[in-house]
């Protein structure tokens, strides 16, 4: 990500979601966006041009979004983070629904070098 980039939570959860429905559906417009995620069109349309100016994704002439390498590499990282702590939580017992909803709200608040420390001593001990 270029240093001088800062994204918010919300953000990144965007990035998330169009790198999931690109690996589930191929193409991905705004209103597949506004559908997975639940909120309105206006809101999707905000945020694609934010993360378009941020240079995070781009946008065709058929409307379909697109990843930037920047915006796939925090999506990517953002993705394993949710995975890593939804499989965590749910292996201690936690409800998925539960889990799936935490590990949202983690994903975004600990650090890269944090969560790298965490999965290496957890993937050393099994």
């Amino acid at each position: 990500m270029p240093p001088d980039k800062k994204l918010y939570a919300s953000g990144e959860d965007y990035l998330e979601a169009i790198l999931l429905l690109h690996k589930k559906m191929g193409m991905v417009r705004s209103v597949d966006v506004a559908r997975h995620m639940e909120v309105s069109k206006p809101s999707v349309c905000h945020a694609v041009a934010t993360l378009r100016d941020g240079g995070f994704l781009t946008m065709d002439e058929d409307y379909f979004l697109h990843l930037t390498d920047a915006g796939r590499e925090v999506a990517e990282q953002i993705y394993e983070k949710h995975r890593f702590f939804t499989e965590m939580l749910t292996n201690a017992g936690v409800d998925p629904i539960t889990a799936e909803r935490d590990a949202c709200r983690i994903e975004h608040v600990i650090s890269e070098s944090s969560f790298q420390h965490l999965k290496k001593t957890l993937t050393e001990k099994k």
